[in-house]
């Protein structure tokens, strides 16, 4: 009885066939119990003829194909003949080593499993003698596959599968890559295996792979992913962009000359050019998947795509002219190409997707968050060199002025990731936050691999486009403050927690470790994920062992050592820094009930549905069902995301909290929160609605994020900068405002002969901002401090300002900062004849952006006078 069927497509290998059924046919099995099927797809070096050599000494069959050369069609002509329940497909030229069947079909013959790939990217499996070039072509045509099925070598050639699926391979299916075809006609229900083998690279014959078949693989991979992806497609649509690069420059550039503004301007052309090409595209270039008329919620789809088209555009637009200086006529050519890309995506899988044998939901959810991960990504590096910085970050900057081992408000992390990136980059926008932009990408790998050890790889993607567009985390990848390299540190640390408590790792502990110690060296929060691990042992009989090991305790002295730099810094400073903050646990420090500003700053940081989801990940960890694994899964999201939280909620009930400090703890229900997102059984009307709720509030989230960006560099016509949100400019345009200063500090110069004191009268931002764009003549900044007020870090900087006769200019935010004090005493009696509070308007382009405020003074009384005043 026939057990299984060797199907091997060739052409022009007939070198090769009598090694290859030598070496079949001396395997250690019963010849009658697999049979090879040879399928030749018009041969003209003799390889027929080596085969029907055989026909008569073996279980060997030849079919010989008249159409089109193409492997998925002779794999598929070969199984409809296949006698054996089991098929096994590999190729003629020896590379797939034979002596590997046995091990190949033993999962498949017993039904453990429906799918067996002899695999060259899982431990035991190698890939010899080929050049490095095709070795990386290879990963990545894997790596591109893995959107779609969870395997590592998802181009292999040698694997074996049960012979009905064969019927499940679309008939449009082609190409060279059958398995990937299998793979995603599966729906991922499949039970797949994968079975370490060594590729060799033939030694006869000529290889049959072509920039053709490269270019069909891509195309048939889109299709699979739900692109309406064709040559024909492709090129229709790159003419009818090309038109449309025609009618948006020109516009541009007549806009541009007439005195438009670069938002003004590039806004209208996009909306312009992107109306002709729709209304091309429609009818010619996507015509098979149009109606033949203006279908509403296809042209809706159409103008969601076009608006996150044009608000990256702006970035790029941005980027090109105020940070790389590139004209604006030149500009707009590499943002039409950037817009065009986008554009495309967006109309071959979401405006005019695949409808014939669409892809599985679980794919298309797959498809779909990589997409918006990488929009979203591509936002944050576009973006963070041209939006001018925060206070905050200047201040954090201003540490890389004065580098130490700690810093009295916050530990050093903050600082060496700055002075990293200004190193490379400059004091620029982009050398401040590119450290913020690498931590983001950290805290997606760890994610990633901490949920899918937790639940599966789909869960794990999910994971990730929560990080990418939840509102604190997207934050946290594009601003520089202390939260950007301890939500990185965070992640590492669940991750290497849970391959210590679950996995039971012991090597797991040096990561815990490393990644604790750089945790506390970003923010001293990171001390509540050592109180969840002591509960999760408490409570996991499994991992109580470990109090009894020693790798525990060794963490625990490398995060200790690790943290030493503050330890020393705080000892040479009478202990400020820890006093500090063991001031602030119990929060501010105004003792008022606060629990319901918590619930709506998490509102904030998560949205309502990533709030509701975050409940319902905590409440799915108190079900104690199904299996150990299950178990302490849930104990460990009770455990590393439940506990921290009854921390803040506590002190909220006694003391009013930061608005951020809980953004970092919801790192450990992330991955239950999007294992939630893809629960298609669980029939509770809440789980639904949420599900639901999913998808406008992802794209809501990424919209504004496009939008506020695009708001702040470029702006958006017809909204004003002032009036839309009290206080918002006096925060920002900084840049703007630090030229406005300039230019009175230098009419005090000219008309004293004197260099004035700026001083700054906030804690630490007006003076952080003024000191990073200060790029006209230096000035000599300070902070309120000098008034009795705390300035934070200034006060180790600058601790006292002798008496002085030379003019003092006050800078503040608002009139009352430079009258007077925290503890409401009067600034100008510390001043000598102290001027009124006035005010300068600070426009760019004919639009006012915000008023700064100044005071100019001819002296400084000293601390001295400070005290008589106290």
């Amino acid at each position: 009885m026939t057990q299984f069927s060797i199907v091997i497509p060739t052409l022009n290998e007939a070198e090769n066939i009598d090694p290859l059924l030598t070496r079949l046919f001396s395997l250690d099995l019963q010849k009658e119990s697999f049979e090879v099927i040879i399928v030749d797809d018009g041969s003209a070096d003799g390889t027929p003829a080596r085969v029907r050599a055989w026909e008569s000494r073996a279980n060997v069959r030849l079919v010989e194909r008249r159409e089109k050369p193409d492997l998925t069609g002779s794999i598929l002509a070969g199984a409809a003949l296949a006698r054996g329940n089991v098929i096994v497909v590999m190729d003629a030229d020896l590379s797939h080593p034979p002596e590997r069947v046995p091990a190949l079909i033993a999962p498949v013959l017993d039904g453990s499993h429906d799918v067996a790939v002899g695999s060259r990217y899982i431990p035991g499996g190698s890939t010899e003698g080929w050049p490095l070039h095709r070795q990386w072509l290879s990963r990545l045509g894997g790596w591109l596959a893995r959107p779609l099925c969870d395997v590592n070598d998802a181009t292999s050639g040698f694997f074996a599968f049960r012979r009905e699926l064969a019927a499940t391979i679309a008939e449009r299916a082609r190409g060279y890559k059958i398995l990937l075809e299998l793979l995603v006609a599966g729906q991922g229900k499949l039970r797949v295996i994968e079975v370490p083998i060594c590729f060799s690279d033939r030694t006869r014959g000529a290889s049959k792979l072509s920039f053709s078949h490269q270019w069909t693989y891509l195309q048939r991979l889109m299709t699979l992913a739900g692109g309406t992806v064709s040559f024909g497609t492709a090129s229709r649509f790159a003419v009818v962009g090309l038109f449309g690069v025609v009618v948006d420059a020109l516009l541009f550039q007549w806009l541009m000359s007439n005195g438009a503004g670069l938002a003004l301007a590039h806004i209208m052309s996009f909306f312009a050019a992107a109306s002709v090409n729709y209304t091309l595209n429609s009818k010619w270039s996507f015509r098979l998947h149009h109606a033949g008329h203006l279908q509403w919620r296809q042209f809706s789809r159409f103008l969601t795509v076009g608006v996150f088209a044009l608000l990256m555009r702006g970035g790029v637009l941005a980027l090109l002219i105020y940070s790389w200086h590139i004209p604006s006529y030149l500009a707009i050519f590499p943002a039409i190409a950037a817009t065009a890309v986008i554009n495309y995506l967006g109309s071959a899988f979401y405006v005019f997707p695949v409808e014939h044998n669409p892809p599985s939901p679980d794919v298309r959810w797959r498809v779909a968050s990589l997409g918006i991960i990488g929009f979203s990504v591509l936002l944050r590096l576009i973006y963070i060199g041209t939006a001018e910085l925060f206070p905050d970050e200047a201040y954090y900057w201003n540490y890389t002025q004065h580098m130490d081992l700690s810093f009295y408000d916050h530990p050093p992390m903050v600082a060496w990731l700055i002075w990293l990136g200004t190193s490379i980059f400059g004091n620029s926008e982009f050398g401040v936050r590119f450290g913020a932009f690498c931590c983001g990408l950290i805290t997606m790998g760890y994610m990633y691999a901490l949920a899918r050890n937790l639940y599966d790889k789909s869960t794990a993607i999910r994971t990730v486009l929560l990080l990418a567009v939840l509102p604190f985390y997207f934050a946290t990848g594009a601003v520089m403050t202390a939260d950007a390299p301890l939500v990185a540190a965070w992640a590492a640390t669940l991750y290497y927690m849970e391959r210590a408590l679950i996995g039971d790792r012991r090597s797991a502990w040096l990561g815990v470790g490393i990644a604790f110690g750089l945790g506390i060296l970003s923010k001293y929060t990171l001390g509540l994920l050592g109180l969840s691990a002591l509960v999760f042992v408490i409570f996991d009989p499994a991992a109580r062992r470990w109090l009894r090991r020693p790798h525990p305790y060794l963490a625990a002295t490398l995060a200790l050592l690790l943290f030493s730099p503050v330890i020393i810094w705080n000892m040479g400073h009478n202990w400020a820094s820890l006093s500090f903050q063991s001031s602030r646990i119990q929060g501010v420090g105004d003792d008022q009930f606060s629990l319901h500003l918590l619930i709506l700053h998490l509102m904030v940081l998560l949205t309502p549905v990533g709030l509701l989801a975050a409940i319902m990940a905590l409440l799915s960890g108190r079900d104690n069902s199904g299996s150990s694994h299950e178990r302490r899964r849930r104990l460990f999201v009770l455990a590393f995301g439940g506990v921290p939280l009854a921390v803040f909620v506590v002190l909220s009930i006694f003391d009013s909290l930061r608005f951020h400090w809980t953004g970092p703890i919801w790192l450990g229900m992330l991955p239950t929160m999007a294992w939630l997102m893809g629960q298609t059984d669980d029939l509770r009307a809440v789980a639904v609605r949420l599900r639901s709720a999913w998808k406008p509030t992802i794209a809501i989230c990424l919209f504004l994020y496009a939008f506020a960006l695009h708001y702040l560099v470029l702006g958006i016509p017809g909204i004003p900068y002032r009036g839309i949100y009290e206080g918002f400019p006096e925060h920002y345009f900084w840049r703007e405002a630090t030229q406005g200063i300039e230019e009175v500090v230098e009419e005090v110069r000219q008309q004293t002969g004197q260099e004035p004191i700026v001083v700054g009268m906030s804690k630490w931002s007006v003076a952080s901002v003024l000191t990073f764009y200060n790029r006209g003549k230096p000035m000599e900044i300070r902070s309120r401090n000098m008034f009795g007020d705390s300035g934070a870090m200034y006060d180790f900087w600058y601790p006292s300002e002798p008496p002085t006769a030379r003019p003092i200019i006050l800078v503040g935010m608002w009139p009352h900062n430079l009258e007077r004090t925290r503890q409401d005493r009067d600034i100008g009696k510390m001043l000598v004849d102290p001027g009124p509070v006035q005010d300068r308007e600070i426009v760019q382009d004919g639009k006012s952006l915000r008023q700064v405020y100044y005071r100019v003074a001819y002296g400084y009384l000293g601390e001295q006078h400070l005290g008589n005043l106290k």
